[in-house]
């Protein structure tokens, strides 16, 4: 059983004795010992630790951790002190400028001098990929081991919770947890918005993902439900 800290705790108390869980606990045990994992395995769950079940606003869904050394910190897109933003944080950036006019304090080449993305995640951003560990060097490496059954179950409780909220899916396997939001809202009568692009990696922003305009229309979404917008600055 993992443990979180906040009311996510309560809400997956069942999942965390489901058999799916169990096995993939014995992988990630087994993965660890053998070989470099990211992230460390106390930041597994730190998207969740800083944005509890009640304060999700918007949800940023991504695929899974950046599989270099020092990257990952468990906040899919972001990464720790000190770090050079990876090429899709660089794009994400640079559509924040194009969109709400916030210059990249970080420029590209320059290490970030704090954890990047923490301060979305403190207003309520989930930064979730749907796989919360990777193989150094491996991307995809622990794609179909059972994390996508705990992240499902995570975004239905999103979803269907009553207070509207933002699902932003970039790339094609967050794209496909679009059906699961639209079913587990409807199923809930809850109004949600679904924002989908192409990944923000090099190999795919130029298919759509530049001009967006993400972070504009969730505070306009936001604004329109009664929700404090997010502070998009950092």
């Amino acid at each position: 059983m993992a443990y979180i800290g906040n009311n996510w705790d309560k809400l997956l108390r069942e999942e965390w004795e489901k058999s799916y869980y169990l096995n993939l606990q014995s992988f990630l045990a087994g993965e660890y010992k053998e070989h470099t994992i990211y992230p460390p395995a106390n930041d597994i769950y730190n998207a969740m630790r800083l944005t509890s079940y009640e304060d999700v606003k918007v949800v940023i869904l991504g695929q899974d951790p950046y599989h270099e050394p020092n990257q990952a910190h468990g906040l899919a897109f972001s990464v720790p002190k000190g770090t050079k933003p990876p090429p899709s944080l660089v794009n994400i950036l640079k559509e924040l400028e194009s969109d709400l006019g916030i210059l990249n304090p970080y420029n590209e080449g320059k290490v970030c001098p704090d954890g990047v993305l923490v301060p979305w995640a403190k207003q309520g951003v989930l930064l979730l990929n749907t796989v919360l560990t990777v193989r150094a060097h491996e991307a995809a490496s622990h794609k179909g081991k059972g994390w996508e059954l705990f992240t499902d179950a995570v975004i239905g409780q999103i979803a269907k919770r009553t207070k509207p909220k933002v699902f932003v899916l970039w790339g094609a396997n967050a794209r496909a947890k679009r059906e699961l939001i639209l079913s587990k809202s409807q199923d809930a009568g809850v109004k949600n918005l679904i924002i989908e692009a192409p990944h923000p990696s090099p190999l795919s922003a130029h298919r759509g993902f530049f001009g967006g305009r993400y972070f504009s229309r969730c505070n306009y979404f936001l604004q329109d439900s009664d929700i404090k917008p997010v502070d998009w600055s950092l």
